[in-house]
């Protein structure tokens, strides 16, 4: 048994004083007053693991020319089987850079170019290999809006229009639900008539809601087309990105219909013309309108490494430090579905944590001691 001094402790849902945080092994044992086991250090500031809630890390790769990169694959629009863990090389240097930075975990998306770009895979940014990696699934990685149409060289059926790609991906869905209907009301020996391919079944597990629809998207007519399409075949989605949204109401539909967001990246260039309205002023819309939120890097748009420095901007548009520290901890860990794992430092949970010598919001400290599930995997 080990533990640690902490001066002050964000747990992901409240702030603490004075307290010895105790795990063993792999576990969090809980908060002591006084120290248990072996003293491992005594910090100013300690708080749960960081997770990046949609990242490209380990697809488009740190030191590598762009053609190497393997965020998207250009072969068709629509790709239910494709993984994004047969892409992540663990080897991308940027996974060490987002571990000393605090960043443990990362949601793995395929980018943003297809359709459907394919399964996401939740990992731990210090896996030995991407087997060792993987700790859960987010969803079906889908895209509307500019992305999809841009692609017109690509292999493949190609939209060239936004309800080009609406109406691809609603073709495709109709078809399997139509095929799963006649299947269900078969009977018995003429159920068999009825054969589902790999990659029907995929999109049956999306249209029976046990499979989510990660659905990047930027403008606010986008994610009205996103609802509608999301009303008319009873999808369970999130909105990934939002950052052209630069009113409340669009928010508060979302709330209002339990859809979370994964917002960001805050800090990148507004490169394409559906980011004209992207400003950091937009956060006091997402703030106020109540709706479930998160938060990403969307690496390498902006780097893993810098998740935490992006919680500024919602400090600065009035969210307590508590409450931004649980939008990269608490928060991203809910909507990812590994809650039960990680995202605070609560007695069961994993022993994922990080240790600062001074206020990490000063925003000129680093952290000094990183744990990753009990292991020390840095230290300055």
């Amino acid at each position: 048994m080990k533990c640690i001094f902490g001066e002050t402790i964000y747990t992901g849902k409240l702030v603490v004083s004075n307290r010895y945080l105790v795990f063993d092994g792999t576990r969090i044992v809980g908060l002591s007053k006084t120290a248990k086991g072996d003293l491992a250090g005594e910090f100013n500031v300690i708080t749960p693991a960081f997770i990046d809630a949609h990242s490209h890390i380990g697809l488009a790769r740190s030191g590598e020319p762009s053609g190497e990169g393997e965020a998207n694959d250009q072969f068709d629009s629509i790709l239910t089987l494709t993984d994004a863990l047969d892409s992540v090389q663990m080897d991308d240097k940027a996974f060490k850079d987002a571990v000393e930075s605090g960043v443990l975990y990362s949601c793995v998306v395929p980018g943003s170019g297809n359709i459907i770009g394919g399964q996401s895979a939740v990992i731990r940014n210090f896996g030995r290999d991407s087997s060792a990696a993987l700790i859960g699934r987010a969803g079906l990685k889908a895209a509307f809006g500019y992305n999809p149409m841009s692609t017109r060289r690509w292999k493949g059926q190609r939209p060239t229009t936004r309800m080009g790609a609406v109406s691809i991906l609603r073709g495709k869905l109709d078809e399997v639900r139509r095929k799963d209907r006649r299947w269900r009301e078969a009977k018995g020996a003429k159920k068999a008539d009825i054969s589902f391919t790999a990659e029907d079944d995929v999109l049956r597990d999306l249209l029976s809601g046990k499979l989510r629809l990660r659905a990047h998207v930027h403008k606010i007519d986008d994610i009205a087309a996103l609802l509608r399409l999301a009303d008319d075949f009873k999808l369970s989605l999130t909105v990934e990105h939002a950052m052209d949204v630069h009113q409340i109401e669009i928010f508060m539909k979302l709330k209002k219909r339990k859809i979370p967001v994964v917002y960001g990246p805050v800090d990148s260039f507004a490169y394409k013309v559906e980011l004209k309205h992207e400003d950091w002023r937009n956060i006091r819309h997402l703030i106020a309108s109540g709706v479930d939120f998160g938060l990403m890097t969307d690496h390498p748009v902006t780097l893993a490494r810098q998740l935490f420095l992006q919680t500024r901007w919602f400090v600065r548009s009035g969210m307590s430090k508590q409450a931004a520290i649980e939008l990269v901890s608490r928060r991203n860990a809910r909507i990812l579905g590994i809650d039960r794992q990680l995202g605070t430092l609560a007695r069961g949970k994993w022993a994922s944590f990080v240790c600062w010598s001074g206020d990490p919001f000063s925003m000129v400290n680093f952290p000094q001691a990183v744990y990753g599930e009990g292991e020390l995997l840095y230290s300055d």
